[in-house]
């Protein structure tokens, strides 16, 4: 059984990673993610598991990569130009083959910025998350409930290829308070390393010593390495590409957009529908790896696509390339903290259904 409770965001992020195993929580505050640490904080503590406000965000992200060695599940959260101090450590933790999970809830940029959201961290979360070749799982959810549902999905999947995921949220979905149900009957139980072969966890003198580095100053054996960690990135697009779509099946303007912003774009694309225009959305939930297929089976129908973000344009990027550019993309962007109304999507929908 199940009941519903009215929680933040950041709140039911902090709540599902518990019930999701998670034992460490390293971090800093920052807005517009406070509320993770702070509910962790209190949290943490009741159940056996560990809460620790590092020095710094450089620091945070060190400690995860200790703690992950060890085979525990862990987490630490930031927002944007938290994430970018936070790159160098998540390298290192993806060099060393290592899982967890990274919350970025996403303000408006470059630098300081402001606190308002934004989703200019796309670039950063999908393409330059640290030096080196590596990928990470980033997730994108839209609701408090999805923010909740996708924290076990993002701690089985770092497990199972054992590389770093991402819930990629932005202050807008952080803030806003809304109904969510987690499942009464699962017993909270921190994960351990028990069937984690790799991890450092004392030998005992019984097998071999594990040994958790990135380094490898070989290059032909640094090259294998990644070329086999690569493989594995493979079978992480073939099966865990997520998405969701309205009124596709025969939209002639597919609306793409992700998260909050998606919310914005079914109501214009809603107003769009009862104007008689055949607009229908495209949500991708997996932003690494991007859903191309989902994307091009909703546009099967289409003429047009316009691509919505709370950015001066990065997912749009994606979404071309998806396409193999057989379709023109439009692009209707607001940032700094400015959040595109469902009044402005429509007229550019009028606007794109108009030009013939």
């Amino acid at each position: 059984m199940s009941e519903l409770t009215l929680m933040k965001g950041n709140e039911a992020l902090a709540e599902a990673a518990i019930r999701a195993g998670c034992k460490c929580f390293f971090g800093y505050p920052i807005t517009p993610q406070t509320e993770v640490a702070a509910y962790l904080s209190k949290r943490m503590p009741k159940v056996g598991g560990v809460f620790l406000q590092a020095e710094s965000e450089i620091a945070a992200i060190n400690m995860i990569y200790g703690c992950a060695g060890s085979g525990v599940r862990c987490m630490t959260s930031s927002s944007s130009p938290g994430i970018s101090l936070k790159t160098e450590g998540i390298s290192y933790i993806a060099g060393a083959d290592l899982p967890c999970v990274i919350i970025d809830v996403q303000r408006g940029g470059p630098g300081l910025g402001g606190i308002q959201p934004s989703q200019a961290d796309y670039w950063q979360v999908t393409r330059a998350l640290g030096h080196g070749d590596l990928r990470t799982i980033v997730f994108a959810p839209a609701s408090v409930q999805e923010m909740a549902d996708t924290v076990t999905k993002a701690f089985d999947l770092a497990d199972q290829y054992r590389m770093p995921a991402v819930i990629l949220a932005d202050g807008l979905l952080g803030q806003m308070m809304e109904p969510v149900s987690f499942d009464e009957n699962v017993e909270i139980k921190m994960a351990d390393a028990s069937d984690k072969p790799w991890a450092a966890t004392g030998h005992g003198n019984k097998r071999e010593h594990n040994i958790i580095s990135s380094l490898e100053l070989q290059a032909n054996k640094l090259e294998d390495k990644i070329r086999q960690r690569f493989l594995r990135y493979e079978e992480v697009k073939a099966k865990h590409t997520m998405a969701a779509s309205n009124y596709t099946e025969d939209a002639e303007i597919v609306v793409a957009a992700y998260g909050s912003t998606a919310r914005l774009a079914k109501s214009a694309v809603d107003a769009a529908r009862k104007k008689g225009i055949k607009a229908g959305v495209f949500r991708p939930i997996t932003l690494w790896p991007y859903p191309e297929k989902e994307l091009n089976e909703a546009c099967k129908n289409a003429k047009k696509v316009l691509t919505v973000e709370m950015s001066m344009g990065q997912m749009v990027d994606d979404v071309k390339l998806a396409l193999n550019c057989r379709l023109p993309v439009e692009f209707l962007g607001r940032t700094g903290g400015v959040i595109p109304s469902p009044a402005e999507i429509l007229a550019k929908i009028e606007e794109m259904a108009g030009d013939k």
